[in-house]
């Protein structure tokens, strides 16, 4: 696949282990960067965003979140069920990605996780449409994230995609809103953007997510 389909790759979102909830409830959140990346992979300068998300109590999960691509919008539908006992916690679901203005084909993954104390391990499946010409691709990351401080992460492109990545990160709170920011290092994935005509190995990216609940069920 050429270097602006890889960009666009936003084949991939991370598998994180879903958080079990104790109440059924709504979330939403709106956020920026200053470069979006996802998983190592430059798709957009300044790019805004906002979600909205169903817990159930019983661990089901559903939601949709969207972001500004440039040439579009990028939608992200996605749903599944996790649980969790004492450290160890797992998670299983679908995802896929639509685009507008044909800025990439859709991509539709399962995605796996499990996590134990600071450690999570994240695996997807998936399948790019390709605009005609299909592509199978997975994606392995492993996180190290403490309570407090920053956080760590190698990522893996596999199959018909390939390259890997490293993310250091630190992320706080700040007057109610998550403040954070980021260096992705990668000799093989396009980290910044390719059109700025440099060929740079790494980037640093700032953050801002702020986060709503609209309801709880007891």
């Amino acid at each position: 696949m050429n270097t602006k389909s890889l960009a666009s790759a936003a084949v991939l979102a991370s598998a994180a282990a879903f958080p079990v909830v104790s109440a059924a409830e709504v979330t939403a959140n709106v956020g920026w960067v200053s470069q979006y990346l996802f998983r190592g992979i430059f798709q957009e300068d300044s790019s805004a965003s906002a979600g909205i998300d169903y817990a159930s109590d019983g661990g089901f999960y559903i939601g949709t979140w969207g972001a500004d691509v440039g040439d579009g919008l990028e939608t992200d539908l996605y749903f599944g069920y996790g649980g969790e006992s004492g450290d160890f916690s797992w998670s299983a679901g679908y995802t896929g990605y639509y685009y507008t203005d044909d800025f990439d084909d859709t991509y539709q993954e399962i995605n796996l996780g499990v996590a134990y104390g600071i450690f999570a391990l994240d695996y997807a499946i998936g399948e790019w449409d390709g605009f005609g010409n299909p592509a199978d691709y997975t994606f392995t990351s492993l996180t190290l994230a403490p309570e407090v401080g920053p956080y760590y992460t190698f990522g893996s492109h596999g199959d018909d995609f390939d390259g890997d990545y490293v993310e250091l990160g630190y992320g706080f709170d700040f007057m109610g809103a998550d403040l954070s920011i980021a260096l992705t290092f990668s000799d093989d994935l396009p980290v910044s953007d390719p059109d700025d005509g440099e060929s740079g190995e790494y980037t640093l990216v700032f953050g801002f997510t702020k986060g709503l609940t609209f309801g709880e069920a007891e």
